[in-house]
């Protein structure tokens, strides 16, 4: 009997050493914390014949980045995009990369910096969610591309309540 325990107890030892193991693995080959949040994400419903929207969302990385591609597939082309004033003009234009400063929230908004889906393959209806991917570019060049489900807002709704960040 003793003979038979030992053996167990030694068994039991080896797998558990082997979990602890493996467990270790599993820890060390996560991927690293996502360096970037997204809140709010949201996309402006379109009619019928209708070939463009815009997206909206609050955007924030921990580390100083730059959002260098946006893509959907809902459109043939996705651009981010700024509006300013020209003299009495609202002007739109896209943009190549939009600067995103460590630890602080940069909200893409109706009438400023947004997401621009262009050659719509179909117009997105209320309450849909949409997939934006978005790639993120690091001070050490390295990228990560964020998955964004955003819901689409019906025609003359609200945008959703916006989180504030300070």
């Amino acid at each position: 009997m003793s003979r038979s325990f030992d053996l167990a107890r030694r068994l039991t030892v080896r797998v558990g050493a082997l979990f602890a193991a493996m467990a270790t693995t599993l820890v060390a080959t996560q991927p690293a914390f996502a360096q970037v949040q997204v809140d709010t994400p949201w996309i402006r419903a379109a009619v019928p014949g209708q070939l463009s929207t815009g997206a909206f969302m609050d955007i924030r990385s921990e580390k100083k980045a730059t959002i260098v591609k946006v893509e959907s597939a809902i459109a043939g082309v996705a651009e981010m995009h700024t509006m300013e004033m020209k003299g009495n003009l609202m002007t739109m234009r896209a943009i190549n990369r939009l600067e995103l400063p460590a630890g602080q929230s940069v909200r893409l908004a109706p009438g400023g910096q947004h997401i621009m889906l262009m050659d719509l393959k179909q117009p997105p209806k209320n309450g849909e969610i949409i997939p934006i991917r978005v790639t993120v570019e690091y001070e050490d060049k390295k990228q990560e591309t964020v998955l964004v489900s955003a819901q689409v807002r019906g025609l003359g709704t609200a945008p959703p309540e916006q989180h504030h960040h300070h």
